[in-house]
């Protein structure tokens, strides 16, 4: 089975199209502020015209409140929403009531006391978003180029599907899916040239070496 893939933090048309004919799987949309790779609702909305059917388009929000996730699903033809903040269990059951979409909720990994989140949140969310705890202080909860020990996430089961997150890169994609067993993959700052400026040739060649299969083990 390929590897699903997400390309998160798009904010221009050839990207997008980059993304999707390389043949990702998701593409995602950061309504942040603080973000480089912030888009208006109206910019995301231009966007997420123009992507083809059978690929998702998810929303990366972070503790949003009703007022703007009203906003945002009434202007953008979305397929999910990714919570990306302190959001609660119960935060995370009222979005999907409310919206009706499936919830990617995000889940920050430093060492073996945080994966205990993943049964919690596992099973009120439609997808996990397992990621690298940002450092304390950061301006950003996610996209900030940081790995994490993929050997904490190595396991058997999982409450429901999830995506690995943190830290990816072209050169390094192929290793994280062969250590962790991940089906699907998030890449934001390791397809970029620069803060919030992504690259079409790394987009293309992250799609491509996530897809990779594994050399067998003789």
């Amino acid at each position: 089975m390929d590897t699903r893939v997400k390309i998160c933090g798009l904010r221009t048309l050839d990207h997008v199209v980059a993304a999707t004919e390389a043949g990702a799987a998701y593409v995602g949309f950061v309504f942040f502020a603080k973000s480089p790779r912030n888009v208006s609702v109206e910019q995301a909305r231009a966007l997420a015209l123009e992507v083809p059917i059978g690929v998702a388009k998810v929303a990366l929000t972070v503790n949003a409140d009703n007022a703007f996730l009203d906003a945002l699903s009434e202007r953008v033809p979305l397929d999910m929403l990714q919570l990306h903040g302190a959001e609660s269990p119960e935060r995370v059951i009222e979005v999907k009531a409310r919206y009706g979409l499936p919830v990617m909720k995000a889940i920050g990994i430093a060492d073996q006391a945080d994966v205990a989140q993943i049964d919690v949140y596992g099973s009120v969310a439609d997808q996990l978003l397992v990621d690298a705890k940002p450092p304390k202080n950061a301006d950003l909860p996610g996209g900030n180029g940081l790995a994490f020990d993929w050997r904490l996430v190595n396991r058997k089961y999982w409450p429901c599907p999830w995506m690995l997150a943190g830290g990816l890169t072209p050169e390094n994609v192929a290793t994280a899916v062969q250590m962790t067993g991940a089906r699907q993959v998030d890449v934001s700052s390791g397809v970029e040239s620069a803060p919030g400026k992504k690259s079409a040739d790394l987009i293309r060649a992250f799609v491509a070496a996530a897809k990779e299969k594994p050399v067998p083990k003789l």
